[in-house]
């Protein structure tokens, strides 16, 4: 038996009619209505978490491996404004993130009534369209309410979340409803890049003289070194940018683009994106499909100045390969990343995207929408209930503390696996140069301190690894990576701060030719 609100009837079978399967639900009671329908309807299905923050996060990793909108449903008042931060992320990577609150009635709103603030707007400009379904009196609210539901699930399909607020008043737990109604579904096609414009957009590229094929995340590793490595040279310099979107991590990339005549963008929402501020075109489409297509045409006719840099890049690539580090940060990625094979790995924030950026020979996930450290860990571990690979998540300290409740979760299984770099600090704030002049970097700047994880894992039946040498790291990994176990596995290696900063330093010097 389906809820007696109508509003949540309608919510619920459009759901089902656009294909969304998952739904992330948090507890409640104003919220339960709508979690008890998921629970009732047989084409969805629920993952409880408690903590709404690390709940948002959780269902974008699992819209990430799904290619699918997902559902997180929270109750009423500031449960909302906790999956802020996962909705701003999912907004720039493009994630259909689907929202639902449950709301108080509209007229105790701001009347000192519990749980009540204003809901229908407030996660703002971070949601491709946010509505307020009402509680149908007639036919034309029922069709109004209809409408709603089908214009925010078909802004979540194409690209981005969405905030479906639902005023519910009591009786609260009514469930009365023998099936859910038969609702019109809106269909909606997107257009795609014609062959003229394909065509068009790889001869450009092709008759350029110095042509630059670029893709935000993934990227191509070493990038960053290279270009350290030819500064001003003009001889590297592109004239013509193909940039088919995603976040680039290096800034000092990013600066060197900006030297080029021109840009020209290719994703699939059509957004003007001026990263590199020499922004000329943009063509709404499938920006992989093109980099295929002029990687096709470069295999018959290759192109001197992009052969030039991939013989830049395999130099490159060799000396990193070649480099044995010091027991480090950098140690544990580099090796790591010799090892890791075929699975999802995400990286977190700060120093660890940094170092993948160095050493990752594959595709990675990484929370680059608005780069903050908060959800990567519940991101990852999102992705990981939904997939039967094995998913890695490389994250920091600060990054891993403060989002431990992703831990906190009954769906998490044994393809689930942590590396967790922890040398006592935001390590990244040592790289910042001036920085170490002020006193207040070391405690409250980069946040100090001398917290282990094992307690955590103890808690929440993860099997505790750790490192504090190289044996011990080589070891330690082996088994990370290989190991068999019903629960998550987590090494948390242990290393200076300043002695990863040295030989970081020591990294970069090595690339000086």
């Amino acid at each position: 038996m389906y809820c007696s609100k109508e509003n949540v009837n309608i919510l619920t079978a459009l759901l089902v009619a656009h294909g969304v399967r998952h739904a992330v639900v948090c507890p409640g009671s104003r919220n339960s209505a709508i979690v008890h329908n998921f629970n009732e309807c047989p084409f969805i299905q629920c993952y409880p978490v408690t903590d709404e923050r690390s709940a948002g996060f959780y269902a974008m990793g699992m819209a990430q491996a799904l290619k699918q909108p997902v559902v997180v449903c929270v109750t009423s008042g500031t449960a909302l404004l906790n999956l802020a931060p996962a909705i701003a992320e999912a907004f720039y990577q493009h994630i259909p993130l689907v929202a639902i609150s449950a709301d108080r009635p509209q007229q105790w709103i701001d009347q000192l009534d519990g749980q009540t603030l204003p809901q229908s707007d407030a996660l703002g400009r971070f949601v491709k369209k946010a509505v307020s379904l009402p509680e149908p009196r007639d036919v034309e609210e029922k069709w109004y309410c209809n409408r709603l539901v089908n214009e925010a699930l078909l802004a979540a399909m194409q690209g981005g979340p969405v905030h479906i607020n639902v005023p519910i008043t009591e009786p609260l737990f009514e469930y009365s409803v023998d099936e859910l109604p038969a609702e019109r579904k809106i269909a909606y096609a997107a257009a795609d890049m014609s062959p003229a414009t394909l065509s068009h957009v790889t001869r450009m590229f092709l008759s350029a003289t110095r042509p630059m094929l670029i893709s935000g995340q993934p990227m191509n590793p070493l990038l960053d070194e290279a270009v350290s490595i030819v500064g001003d040279d003009e001889e590297y310099v592109p004239d013509f940018v193909l940039y088919i979107g995603g976040s680039i991590v290096s800034k000092r990339l990013k600066r060197f683009l900006r030297k080029a005549k021109e840009t020209w963008v290719v994703n699939n929402t059509g957004e003007i994106a001026d990263t590199f501020m020499n922004l000329t075109h943009v063509f709404q489409g499938d920006g992989e499909a093109v980099a295929d297509h002029i990687r096709f045409m470069m295999v018959m006719e290759p192109h001197p100045f992009i052969q030039k840099w991939d013989d830049l890049l395999a130099r490159i690539r060799l000396q990193a390969e070649s480099y044995e580090p010091a027991y480090s940060e950098l140690a544990a990625v580099k090796y790591f990343e010799h090892y890791v094979g075929d699975a999802e790995v995400h990286y977190a924030n700060s120093s660890a995207i940094r170092l993948a950026n160095s050493f990752a020979q594959h595709p990675v996930w990484c929370n680059r929408g608005v780069n903050g450290i908060e959800g990567s860990l519940s991101t990852a571990a999102g992705f990981s209930c939904v997939t039967d690979k094995r998913v890695y998540c490389v994250i920091g300290d600060l990054s891993f503390f403060y989002d431990q409740n992703a831990l906190w979760n009954q769906n998490l299984q044994g393809n689930f696996r942590i590396l967790l770099l922890n040398n006592g600090c935001g390590g990244i704030f040592n790289m910042l140069p001036g920085l170490e002049q002020s006193p207040a970097r070391d405690q409250y700047v980069a946040a100090a301190h001398h917290t282990s994880a094992e307690g955590i894992c103890q808690q929440n039946d993860i099997v505790y690894l750790s490192a504090s040498d190289m044996p011990q790291l080589r070891a330690r990994i082996e088994t990370l990576l290989y190991m068999e176990s019903s629960s998550p596995v987590l090494l948390e290696v242990f290393t200076d701060p300043y002695e990863d900063e040295q030989v970081l330093k020591d990294y970069y010097k090595s690339f000086k030719i």
